[in-house]
């Protein structure tokens, strides 16, 4: 089931915002609107229907009033009728235009409710979709330990007690930034952006096992936190395990999917005297260096195989 947000929630959230008053005290503000974007009547006032995007808040602006403004009282009737019988979760009139009373009759017997905002039309699509956006976005919950790391956003995960927080606690100690800890809200933006933030309740707060919940911002001071940050490294922590085959190039590579977006996954294992957090901020690093378009591992390896040629090539002309 999609994310939604009921219209009573939304005029909760920006009624100030917005400069918003609602016309049609009588009806109930309990439906819901689930399409971050949003639209102006546009054809479906000249009855063209056919494309109306059903579920997204619906914006008159001048034009629309103008144009209603012009039709017969009973084809305005008729164009009205039409467009509030769609799945329409709420009506907004913008620049404080007069709304004609059968505007308002006729959003009443559909169960429309109407409001008036004294924005400009502009205005209100810039204040209104990004709050759209944050709301609506798809979104999930990981367990781990988010950290802004050179303005890179590592996400660690790894089993309990493994030391995410550990590790980021120590990454705060070096003037990095905390972001979310344990629990960590992420959301996608757009096609491939996935933000992470930490729960309204739990701010940034850890607990760090020996001594319980700490204050990261009372400790540190506010340098060492921020609300937000786009994930873009994962960073799996997992015990060292003798059997296992682990990653010594960095020609192989690994990525983990959330919410439909693939990001890169690198996997440190663990054994006694491995300096982590030296090793996150490397990580990093070498993200910020492939996002320039420096791949070391690429790069070394190329050398070597053209280092590798005039070898080769006298190999192959060795008849003895």
């Amino acid at each position: 089931m999609g994310t939604s947000i009921r219209i009573q929630e939304f005029f909760d959230a920006k009624r100030s915002t917005l400069a918003l008053e609602l016309l049609t005290l009588d009806i109930p503000l309990d439906r819901e609107c689930s399409d971050a974007e949003i639209s102006t009547p546009g054809l479906a006032l000249s009855g063209f229907t056919e494309r109306f995007p059903d579920g997204r808040l619906q914006v008159f602006g001048q034009t629309e009033m103008t144009y209603l403004a012009s039709l017969s009282h009973d084809l305005r009737e008729a164009r009205l009728s039409q467009l509030f019988s769609r799945e329409v979760p709420a009506v907004f009139v913008t620049k404080g235009q007069v709304v004609p009373p059968q505007l308002l009759d006729l959003a009443r017997r559909e169960g429309v409710p109407v409001f008036l905002s004294r924005l400009t039309t502009r205005d209100f699509f810039r204040r209104t979709k990004p709050y759209l956006e944050r709301v609506l976005a798809p979104s999930t919950t990981v367990h781990g330990s988010l950290a802004d790391v050179y303005g890179v956003g590592l996400l660690f995960v790894g089993q309990s007690g493994i030391g995410k927080s550990e590790c980021v606690l120590d990454l705060v100690e070096r003037g990095h930034r905390l972001v979310a800890d344990d629990l960590v809200m992420v959301s996608r933006r757009g096609h491939d952006v996935l933000l992470g933030r930490g729960h309204r309740l739990q701010r940034h707060h850890m607990e760090i096992r020996g001594i319980g919940i700490i204050d990261v911002r009372a400790l540190f001071g506010i340098r060492a936190i921020r609300q937000q940050k786009r994930v873009e490294v994962v960073v799996q922590l997992e015990e060292w395990d003798d059997a296992a085959s682990y990653d010594r190039t960095g020609l192989s590579r690994d990525t983990v999917t959330f919410l439909d977006v693939e990001i890169p996954k690198v996997t440190i294992p663990l054994n006694p005297g491995k300096n982590i957090t030296v090793i996150s901020e490397v990580v990093a690093m070498n993200h910020l260096l492939k996002y320039s378009g420096v791949d070391s591992a690429a790069r070394f390896d190329q050398k070597l195989r053209s280092n590798l040629l005039p070898v080769e090539e006298y190999l192959e002309e060795d008849y003895e």
